[in-house]
């Protein structure tokens, strides 16, 4: 039988390079995201491609939306058997300029979201009498702290204890939880640390950041999409059975820990 996943924030980006690569590894896959547009547009590619998928909108931030999630994977495809925190934010703010109201929302996001995720589908595993597992998103900013990037290294630290925690609860119920951490991609968060550091830092050009980081992986590129899929798919994997508690640093050689 095959197995269902659960991957928030799938609707593009990172997670839809999760999702796809969940696919091909033979699971069925509910695809979430709070954009709608991207949503459908995503599910309706991976049909197109022979792939079994469903979609649901809704936000991470509320834990009743988590509970419809998992509904959504039993009703379209009878259980569950691996739920994917990946959905998240970034704020790019100096620590002084930094809002409550960027506070608030992020940790909502970030921090709440993996809270509720987690929990929804640890009912769900206990309740279908099976194993199950949770892989959540943390960040090299799980295990580092860096400028420009206060709340949100802040929140990935949360999350690293919340994989924690929760993989020391859940264990006796045959759950294992873990995370993925991220290095440096080229994305819109980098186009906005540089922007960012630019307008605090006069001897600073767009691009000087990304260059700084990048040019310090060990393996002598930026990361790509793929690179966190293929941690996720052996995570999602029974070759993991016997890892929980873990955020493991996917970076290229930048964070060593």
């Amino acid at each position: 039988m095959s197995k269902v996943a659960i991957v928030t924030g799938s609707g593009a980006g990172l997670g839809k390079g999760i999702a796809l690569q969940l696919a091909k590894d033979g699971f069925k896959v509910v695809l979430q995201d709070i954009n709608e547009d991207s949503l459908k547009e995503t599910e309706k590619e991976f049909k197109n491609d022979g792939y079994e998928v469903t979609s649901v909108a809704g936000d991470v931030s509320k834990k009743d939306d988590h509970e419809k999630f998992v509904k959504t994977a039993v009703d379209s495809f009878g259980q569950l058997d691996v739920y994917v925190n990946n959905a998240g934010i970034d704020i790019v703010a100096p620590f002084l300029e930094t809002t409550k109201e960027q506070m608030n929302k992020i940790f909502a996001i970030n921090v709440n979201g993996v809270m509720f995720g987690t929990q929804a589908a640890a009912r769900q595993f206990i309740d279908q009498g099976s194993k199950g597992k949770v892989i959540n998103a943390c960040s090299i900013a799980g295990h580092e702290s860096y400028e420009m990037l206060g709340a949100y290294s802040a929140t990935k630290h949360a999350v690293k204890s919340l994989t924690h925690s929760a993989s020391k609860e859940l264990a006796k119920d045959n759950i294992t939880v873990n995370a993925y951490c991220p290095g440096v991609a080229k994305t819109e968060m980098w186009d906005r640390i540089d922007a960012e550091m630019v307008k605090h830092n006069d001897d600073m050009e767009p691009g000087d950041a990304f260059k700084e980081f990048s040019g310090a992986i060990s393996l002598g590129r930026y990361q790509e999409p793929q690179d966190v899929a293929n941690l996720v798919s052996f995570l999602a994997s029974e070759k993991a059975d016997y890892i929980t508690g873990q955020a493991i640093v996917t970076d290229g050689g930048l964070v060593y820990r």
